[in-house]
């Protein structure tokens, strides 16, 4: 057996045993990010985390109109998405870090 296949080997593992450390560290810290979703002008405000959990939710009083329940539920889904929207963004452009360059076979 070729040795120098062997070295290419164990050095490769170690590669992806210090990139799943730092993926996982990665993860962490999205975890940790507070991101914010607003809707009808700042109307209705929206905070999640980077694992896309909902932290607060911010409802500006001039929001609320007992006539129009709708608008409101509507701000809040759109408050909603937008973060989500933005945690997606964040996630990709953090983890894309890790196979960004890499040619892995499929």
């Amino acid at each position: 057996m070729n040795r120098g296949g062997m070295g290419n080997m164990q050095n490769m593992m170690k590669q992806m045993q210090k990139m799943q450390k730092e993926m996982a560290k990665a993860q962490e810290e999205l975890g940790q990010q507070k991101i914010e979703g607003t809707a009808g002008g700042g109307m209705v405000t929206v905070i999640v985390t980077g694992h896309k959990e909902v932290v607060e939710v911010k409802i500006n009083p001039e929001a609320v109109d007992p006539d129009d329940v709708e608008m409101l539920q509507d701000l809040v889904l759109a408050a909603t998405n937008d973060a989500l929207k933005k945690v997606d963004e964040l996630t990709n452009n953090t983890m894309g870090q890790f196979t960004k360059g890499m040619n892995l076979p499929f």
